[in-house]
């Protein structure tokens, strides 16, 4: 399972009302393995470099969003459904990233990004990211 690794500056973001998990457009772009993603400095979407382009590829809109407080396990839990590339042609997937978009590259902030931990080569299929039954990304409040 490819767990999400927060950016550190998305919590900001929410916090600072820059970006509504729930109600605002969340997109997810695929980058290439020669993406290198800094947790402590990439904020913005225009800090990613080496997303995929042709082959069908497309940025994706997340659905059936959702935030959720577990007071049992002290744990805030942001969710969606998974996510579909249709019919995508690409070589060299190694990250999903996911951010808010606002519609410019300078103020859609970052939130988090999966690692396949190994490059991913798609010729004209569907390349679905299965979000686990644990959600997107999982908060301790303790």
């Amino acid at each position: 399972m490819t767990v999400a690794k927060v950016y550190g500056k998305a919590m900001q973001a929410m916090v600072n009302k820059q970006v509504d998990f729930d109600s605002d457009t969340i997109k997810v772009a695929l980058l290439k393995d020669t993406y290198t993603p800094n947790q402590d400095t990439h904020d913005y979407y225009d800090d990613l470099t080496n997303e995929l382009t042709g082959g069908g590829y497309a940025l994706q809109t997340l659905t059936s969003k959702t935030v959720t407080y577990d007071s049992g396990t002290n744990k805030v839990t942001f969710d969606c459904a998974d996510v579909t590339f249709a019919g995508l042609t690409a070589t060299d997937i190694r990250y999903a990233v996911f951010f808010g978009d606002t519609g410019s590259g300078s103020t859609s902030p970052l939130l988090c990004y999966m690692d396949f931990e190994a490059n991913q080569d798609v010729t004209d299929q569907d390349f679905i990211l299965i979000i686990g039954a644990g959600g997107l990304i999982t908060l301790t409040t303790t």
